[in-house]
Parts: C-alpha cells; structure tokens; sequence
C-alpha cells in the first residue's frame, strides 16, 4: 500500500523550512493558524494573476510580518505603491480590525518562475479553464520547465478532460523525479481548474537539482532570512506602515 506524503513536507527541516515562524501557546495556536490559512487565501484570490510562488508569514507579540514572492511584483505593488495600498488596507480590516499590531506587506521577485511548482499549476490551471487542449498544455509546460534548467519534471491532470463523461487520470514526466532522495530539491504544489465540465486536479511536480553538503543547507536558509530582513528594512511606499 502507498502512502503519499507531500514532498515539501516530507523534506522540512532537512533542506526546507516553514512558510510559516512564529510560536504561540495552546490556546492561541488555532486561531492563528486558522488566520494565516485565511490570509494565504485570500491573498491568493485577490493575486490570481500574479503569478505567486509562496506567501511566508511571520509573527512576533505584537507585528505581523507577510512576505509575497512573484513573478509579477509590478502588478501587486501598482504605480506609486497604490496596489499594495489596496492590499494592506482590506487585509487590516479583515483581519486586525481591532488588534494594535504593527503589520508589513512586502513583495520580492521570483527570478525563475518556470521552477516554480506553484506558479506552473496555476498557469496550467489558468490554460484548462480557457478550453486549451490538456495534452497540449502538459507537453508545452513540460518543455518550458525543462528548458529553465530542471533536471525533472512531473504533471498529473484528473478530472472530465477535454469535457469527457468519465473522469480520469494523465500523467506526463520528463526527466527523473526521486521522491525518496531526501537531498532533492523538488518543488511541489497542487491546483484546481474550475471548468464548464467541473473541476480538474492539477499536481506539479518539479526535480532542481540536489543538496548535499549542510554548508549548502544552511546558506539557503541564511539567504532566505536575510531577503526576509532585506524586506522589512526596505523604504518605499507600500511597504512600511
């Protein structure tokens, strides 16, 4: 029997971290964690078309600290800083309507998008629902993502494809994808297409290399803290309140 596990997960603390830092008490830890579930959806929803690879919470007594991590920043902060504005302002009365906290929004570029696992699905979420042929979208994906550098790639669609009466299953991988290797650096994510027909699954997939030495390990995670740190310390309107 298989037991499926999520490959992001699976490699926490070896090579990945948390997408969300913060400690609470017993008490307080569902009501956080529900709140940053909310956030990241609606985030998502407000952002569908930006293209976003990850949203990192952090929190500490009385500040919350939100990072977004696109490929379109331009789209999300908007001219003069109003779109990030917009952004912060409906998050505060959502969601802190009557906390004191300090709250930052801030937003970093993903400079290899077609690497990324989430912004992928998204895309090939976004192609199903405007009617684009699966088989089609799977192999022109495939290939894109190939040609960024990855040494594997994997995607499963399961639904009415192409608006058949019977749902079922494709899979189309390139490369290798080692699951079981806990020095792969593979990105994973999962989306929804939201067609005429009904809905339709989509996992990615996606093997970037691996990591070997703890050196290495711990650079990745010196890097992302210090973008984190870069973030916050940046001045500019939109991104400090």
């Amino acid at each position: 029997m298989g037991h499926k596990v999520n490959p992001k997960i699976f490699r926490i603390g070896n090579i990945c971290t948390w997408h969300s830092r913060w400690y609470a008490r017993k008490k307080d830890l569902p009501v956080l964690l529900k709140e940053d579930h909310d956030i990241r959806s609606f985030l998502k929803g407000a952002l569908k078309d930006a293209a976003v690879d990850r949203i990192d919470i952090e929190r500490s007594a009385n500040a919350v600290n939100i990072l977004i991590a696109t490929a379109k920043p331009g789209l999300i902060i908007g001219r003069a800083g109003t779109g990030i504005e917009d952004i912060k302002d409906k998050i505060k009365k959502m969601f802190f309507p009557r906390r004191k906290v300090t709250f930052n929004l801030n937003v970093i570029e993903v400079t290899r998008p077609a690497l990324s696992a989430s912004i992928v699905a998204d895309q090939i979420a976004a192609d199903l629902e405007k009617r684009m042929p699966f088989r089609r979208t799977m192999k022109m994906t495939a290939e894109r993502v190939e040609k960024a550098g990855a040494k594997g790639v994997k995607i499963t669609v399961s639904g009415r494809l192409n608006g058949a009466e019977i749902a079922r299953t494709e899979t189309l991988s390139r490369g290798s994808v080692p699951l079981h290797n806990l020095r792969a650096d593979i990105d994973f994510a999962r989306s929804t297409a939201n067609t005429i027909s009904g809905t339709i699954g989509v996992k990615v997939w996606i093997y970037r290399g691996e990591i070997f030495d703890k050196a290495r390990r711990e650079k990745e995670r010196e890097r992302a803290a210090k973008s984190v740190e870069a973030a916050k310390e940046e001045v500019s309107p939109g991104t400090k309140s």
